[in-house]
């Protein structure tokens, strides 16, 4: 690898610096300015709502230079892959991708490639694509994103593979172009990184240290989505409670909720919760305020305490059950969780003391996982013993807990009218889709009119994953 190539290094990841975050505009240099003009680009997105609204800006980076977006591969010039590291399945599916695209390239050898994101942030992935996938033109982080104009135009001149990759944490770039994915939801960052350091995520490694975004950047940027009529949004971090803990002594998540309250916009979503830090206060601010939606996703990942000790996860299954009762005192709320199954060790009776806690908590949904080691992480130095069939059994067995309180949860709201945001043509024929307050989906028959719109409907049936439902005029 080159002498000027910055490669990640765990070990600088892990520090988390006292320095005070920089804080400035994005820039686009004159010499970018028109490189896509007549070029098409296309993207590939892997992982959370992160990535995602990542994604939205590096769309709205390459539109601001002339790019134009293509849904085939074979149409593009360049080509990018906005990649995750939180499972081992993503990172099978990017290199997977990463093999066509070295058919494609050898035949249209001027096509351009870049990979970014969480994996690219991995020792091993940068070491992987060094020897293996030489044909990619560059690699760059999630603390450099704004970079990607001047990594590119340096590729159009020069075809090595670039690397640029920094394992400190990057600046707060505020006012980077975004397209985004809809006109009528939208997402806004509040706060970057992760400090907890849970034994089994990688994310503290690929994102760097917490640091939140400065109120009066949020609430403008709200302020504009609703002057373009915007119907909701979801804030977003890798932890939002830890919102403000780095930037403020007493303006947390809870207070910028209750400012983005009075921006009036009809649906205000947060993702994602940790337990450890969910307030009282910031209960109260969700029961009080009609536009902050009664949804909450709070992460369990386990039932058990030694294991979620082991974990990392600095809570008990009594204070999860405590915070989980508060909670369920607000009017009609939603919650979701994420489990895993099969941590390093965990035995059959561990295994049973997440069901129970499932039984007790009879989520609305949940995302569950079979344990999935990451490269240098703690969990991943444990011993494992669990064979992958008991593994797959215990996902079976919880999934059918899962899918049945699910289904019950929707029962409960059938012939019932709620409101609805309208997002679009249903893949079942004739019919719209769309969420409910809660998060739940919908499909319904409707006039194309309504997209874009919050509407009444009447669910006529309920399904374990979605709800059908009628508009009610």
């Amino acid at each position: 690898m080159g002498d000027n190539m910055q490669i990640p290094n765990y070990e600088k990841a892990r520090k988390r610096s006292k320095e005070e975050t920089l804080i400035r505009d994005f820039n686009l240099e004159d010499n970018c300015l028109n490189i896509g003009i007549n070029k098409k680009f296309f993207l590939k997105t892997y992982g959370c709502q992160m990535n995602e609204h990542d994604s939205e800006n590096i769309r709205g980076m390459l539109e601001t230079m002339g790019f134009k977006e293509t849904e085939t591969m074979e149409d593009a010039q360049f080509i990018i892959l906005n990649t995750c590291s939180i499972r081992e399945n993503a990172h099978n599916k990017a290199f997977g991708m990463l093999g066509r695209i070295k058919h494609l390239k050898e035949e249209h050898p001027d096509i351009i490639v870049a990979l970014c994101g969480c994996m690219a942030q991995e020792e091993g992935v940068v070491a992987e694509i060094s020897k293996k996938y030489k044909f990619v033109n560059f690699v760059f982080g999630t603390h450099n994103l704004d970079d990607l104009p001047k990594l590119l135009n340096n590729s159009l001149r020069d075809k090595k593979l670039n690397i640029e990759v920094y394992s400190k944490e990057g600046d707060i770039v505020e006012n980077i172009p975004v397209v985004r994915e809809s006109k009528y939801k939208a997402y806004v960052n509040i706060i970057y990184g992760c400090d907890k350091f849970c034994t089994y995520c990688i994310v503290p490694y690929t994102r760097g240290k917490q640091r939140s975004r400065r109120k009066e950047d949020i609430l403008k940027e709200v302020k504009e989505l609703v002057k373009d009529g915007y119907q909701e949004i979801t804030l977003l971090g890798q932890n939002v409670n830890a919102y403000g803990k780095d930037l403020y002594d007493d303006y947390g998540l809870a207070d910028l909720l209750v400012e983005v309250s009075k921006t009036n916009i009809p649906r205000i979503r947060f993702l994602t919760s940790h337990p450890w830090d969910f307030s009282d206060k910031l209960i109260e601010v969700i029961r009080d305020h009609d536009n902050i939606v009664n949804f909450v996703h709070l992460p369990i990942q386990s039932g058990n305490n030694r294991i979620l000790k082991l974990m990392g996860r600095r809570y008990t299954r009594e204070s999860y059950k405590e915070l989980y009762d508060k909670l369920r005192s607000i009017p009609n709320i939603s919650i979701t969780t994420d489990i895993i199954v099969g941590f390093p060790g965990e035995t059959e009776e561990e295994f049973n003391d997440t069901l129970d806690i499932v039984n007790y908590c009879k989520f609305d949904s949940a995302f569950t996982f079979i344990y999935s080691p990451r490269e240098n992480t703690p969990a991943s130095k444990l011993k494992d013993d669990i064979t992958l069939k008991e593994k797959e059994e215990r996902l079976y067995k919880l999934n059918e807990l899962i899918n049945d309180y699910s289904l019950k949860s929707n029962k409960k709201m059938l012939n019932k009218t709620y409101d609805v945001l309208a997002e679009g043509i249903s893949t079942k024929e004739g019919k719209l889709f769309g969420y409910t307050e809660t998060n739940k989906l919908v499909n319904f028959t409707g006039d194309e009119d309504n997209i874009g719109k919050i509407v009444k409907v009447k669910i006529t049936d309920a399904k374990s994953f979605s709800l059908d439902g009628e508009l009610v005029e």
